[in-house]
């Protein structure tokens, strides 16, 4: 009987690792927003990261975190480092990697704590007519076995989407203001 006890604990303990070789490991989010202001203005404020100080979500959830920065913001090489005691923000920093003049800034970002990750994300921006201008916010994500089990319990897409959109109607409201 102790036998088939201990071998049910088993099986109930190798049932989420074998549950998780099932699962995805990758998520990707893709938000947008459109702008009444024209493509170079909105390009030239979304390449700098200290501007998302002023629409980011994750900038704003603790106004009281430490910020560094390396190098001439807007430019390739550029990194702003975060450090805060707030579990949803922690430790990181983002790094510019590549700019297309106008168009595209990509990004890395480097989650240090309470999890350690490294994960692409980008902002787009293509005129729609002369005083329009289309912005789309891209974020890669990826977790490591056997972390990718938590996508079965927590939707990351939506989640990250919201804060996305929020920030992106903040974005908005920044700009259009700014006259």
């Amino acid at each position: 009987m102790l036998k088939k006890i201990l071998i049910a604990i088993l099986v109930l303990i190798a049932l989420p690792f074998i549950i998780a070789l099932f699962v995805q490991k990758e998520y990707s989010v893709l938000t947008t927003v459109t702008i009444d202001k024209p493509v170079a203005e909105v390009f030239n404020y979304v390449k700098h990261l200290k501007n998302q100080d002023n629409f980011s979500v994750w900038a704003q959830m603790d106004p009281n975190m430490n910020k560094t920065y390396r190098g001439t913001d807007g430019t390739v090489g550029f990194v702003s480092r975060w450090e805060s005691d707030n579990e949803d923000v922690g430790v990181g920093e983002q790094e510019i990697m590549r700019i297309d003049a106008g168009k595209r800034v990509d990004f890395e970002l480097r989650f240090y704590a309470p999890f350690e990750s490294i994960d692409p994300a980008f902002m787009t921006t293509e005129a729609l007519d002369q005083n329009q201008t289309l912005v789309q916010w891209g974020f890669d994500g990826h977790l490591d076995y056997p972390m990718n089990l938590m996508f079965l319990f927590l939707d990351f897409e939506t989640m990250i989407a919201n804060d996305l959109n929020q920030g992106l109607t903040q974005l908005k409201q920044v700009l259009e203001a700014a006259d």
